[in-house]
């Protein structure tokens, strides 16, 4: 059982933030699964949910005041995964922080690669085995 049931960020731009991860998380085979109105949420701002099967497990939000930036490391089953969620981070207007890579002060096996989100947001997509 997964222990983290769901994750949910508030970003500055909406629009560019659903285009930025349904690109990011497409090579993890995560999609945007929900679609919540904005007039049906407390913010008066869309929501969307990303996730597989139908079931959201990373949601965004828009929100005046992002905050402080976060860390989120979405798993990868292969480092060829890694690297595409890299790619397409770039190619959607993130900024590198880590290109694709063996961390060994991790592990032997942690492949690891860094981006910022568009607010600022610190992403990692990792594979941690051989």
């Amino acid at each position: 059982m997964d222990i983290i049931n769901h994750i949910e960020i508030g970003v500055a731009d909406v629009a560019a933030s659903r285009r930025f991860y349904e690109a990011v998380l497409a090579p993890l085979g995560l999609s945007l699964v929900v679609s919540v109105d904005p007039a049906r949420t407390a913010r008066g701002t869309p929501r969307y949910g990303f996730g597989r099967d139908g079931y959201p497990v990373f949601w965004i939000h828009g929100e005046e005041d992002t905050g402080r930036p976060i860390h989120v490391a979405f798993t990868a089953v292969t480092r060829a995964q890694v690297d595409a969620v890299h790619a397409a981070a770039l190619a959607t207007g993130g900024t590198d922080t880590g290109a694709p890579g063996i961390r060994e002060r991790y592990h032997p096996r942690y492949y690891a690669a860094f981006v910022l989100d568009p607010d600022g947001n610190n992403l990692e997509a990792v594979c941690q085995s051989a």
